[in-house]
């Protein structure tokens, strides 16, 4: 079933929110190719404001422009545990692949940097529905490098795309309607990023996401928040289960979710058990997710029950 679109202010919200969060992490463009941007408590940045929000800071960027967005929240269960991500989607015809090859795209005018503005642009040619992969620079040795290479396909082993992205030698910027994230060149991509993630053999599957995620039919996810999770810092490392960030989460997901799998999750959790026979893929995530959700739960409480005992 197609989510319904929410209201212009509660779309403009969660964006807002999932920005001031340091321990959320988005993530902008297709299966395969895509930026991630995060920030963590200790690393400072500066706020933009306005219609198409955003931050900036030493080692990245990302700017939003979520009023076309349709919010589309799902849970992926996983051994030993579970992901949840807000996806901000567009219609799967909104995008067009663009050429298949480098090119030089010219200057960014909308770079978020004022000192990045001008800079040349290479688009990768990758065919991304969800917009553009781009490497930019005015370094003049990487400038000639990627001059040299245009025209020929990104991963020919004559271009000297992979080498650049892999050295951080030049900025990636991940172009969509939805807004843009910039890795700047010399970024260590440390977790939370920003990052950028280059796959040629994913790439070449031509999905627009995992088969993992419930995005419906003719929907396709261009921004994805991946809010703070109950059971990994912002890090990743493990932590105690924390009951507030699952219940804010649980919110979006009611708000933001497939209907029938929100109130199917909702009987599993009351105790209806479900008809694996006939259960859907889909269905069959909804009950692990459950599942992994009370045991994690479970573990906190034993662990707490152990404490207490050892106190006596």
């Amino acid at each position: 079933m197609r989510p319904v679109n929410g209201a212009a202010e509660a779309v403009a919200a969660l964006v807002a929110d999932g920005l001031a969060d340091p321990e959320a992490t988005w993530s902008l463009g297709g299966f395969g190719a895509l930026a991630e941007f995060g920030h963590g408590h200790a690393e400072s940045g500066t706020r933009i404001v306005g219609p198409r929000p955003g931050l900036v800071t030493a080692r990245g960027a990302i700017r939003l422009d979520p009023r076309a967005a349709i919010p589309v929240a799902y849970e992926t269960a996983f051994h030993g545990g579970w992901s949840h991500a807000v996806a901000l989607c567009l219609p799967t015809a909104h995008g067009a692949p663009n050429p298949d090859v480098l090119t030089e795209s010219g200057p960014d005018g909308d770079a978020v940097r004022p000192e990045n503005r001008g800079d040349p642009m290479f688009d990768l040619g990758l065919g991304l529905h969800q917009g553009r992969f781009v490497l930019r620079t005015s370094d003049p040795e990487a400038l000639a490098d990627l001059r040299r290479a245009v025209g020929l396909h990104a991963f020919d082993p004559a271009a000297p795309v992979l080498d650049l992205v892999a050295r951080r030698a030049v900025d990636v910027v991940v172009v969509t309607p939805l807004g843009r994230i910039e890795v700047f060149a010399g970024a260590e991509p440390m977790v939370p990023g920003p990052r950028a993630f280059l796959a040629p053999r994913v790439l070449a599957l031509g999905r627009t996401h995992a088969a993992t995620a419930s995005i419906p039919n003719r929907l396709m996810p261009v921004a994805v928040l991946h809010p703070a999770h109950p059971c990994r810092d912002v890090d990743r490392h493990p932590r105690v289960f924390d009951h507030s960030r699952h219940r804010c989460f649980q919110a979006l997901h009611r708000r933001w979710g497939d209907p029938d799998l929100v109130a199917l999750k909702e009987r599993l959790v009351a105790g209806a058990v479900l008809d694996t026979g006939s259960a859907t893929r889909r269905a069959r995530n909804v009950a692990r997710v459950v599942r992994v959700q009370a045991d994690a739960m479970a573990t906190m409480h034993d662990a707490g029950k152990s404490i207490d005992d050892t106190s006596r």
